[in-house]
């Protein structure tokens, strides 16, 4: 399974979310193509994309997350060890939308959601500090996203492979160029996993 998780105001119609279909079509296999409507509330996304993920067994789902989808894809990266394709994901969303309280309108469709602060509530309960095992996540960053900052994602995902994109936006338009690698990675076995080293705190 390939469970795309759209950004703030975004949609299943959007660009990036149109190009992975598509091609999975091509490649008869759009069976495995998951891609919801997230409700505003991120405990619900979270319930709601577990929902789905549970008709899979762990091994074989991959989430793709997109901007705020990256963040909760970390989330349920860590909590069941899923591969993760993070797509210039957002790091401290309850930061970030706090500007954003309030009706906001959607990007496809028209229609609007009401941002509540019980949501950044719940962002700040799904924040993973630090990410463990790097080899489950591939990480595509452009450094002209003019929405989040590129060095802030860099940090958080430490170790990971990483696509540093120079220049691209938000929205990484020229998206179908890394379409193959996304869907390579997707194919992958997960890492066998390890015992994290001890290192010092420092570090």
């Amino acid at each position: 399974m390939i469970l795309y998780l759209h950004g703030f105001r975004s949609s299943p119609q959007s660009f990036k979310a149109r190009v992975m279909r598509a091609r999975l079509a091509e490649l008869g296999r759009l069976s495995e193509w998951q891609c919801p409507v997230l409700p505003v509330s991120p405990a619900e996304a979270i319930e709601l994309a577990e929902s789905i993920a549970s008709e899979s067994q762990a091994e074989s789902v991959t989430v793709v997350g997109s901007s705020l989808g990256g963040f909760y894809a970390t989330y349920l990266a860590e909590k069941h060890n899923w591969r993760t394709v993070l797509l210039n994901p957002a790091v401290v969303p309850h930061d970030d939308l706090s500007h954003y309280l309030g009706e906001q309108p959607l990007w496809h469709g028209g229609g609007s959601i009401i941002v509540l602060p019980r949501h950044l509530d719940e962002l700040r309960a799904l924040f993973v500090d630090a990410i463990t095992r790097p080899g489950r996540y591939f990480l595509i960053a452009a450094t002209g996203d003019e929405v989040l900052d590129y060095r802030t994602m860099l940090a958080h995902y430490p170790g990971v492979r990483t696509m540093l994109i120079q220049g691209g936006d938000h929205a990484i338009s020229d998206f179908p160029k890394y379409l193959d690698d996304v869907l390579a990675f997707c194919g992958r076995e997960p890492p066998p996993a390890v015992t994290p080293a001890v290192t010092p705190a420092a570090a």
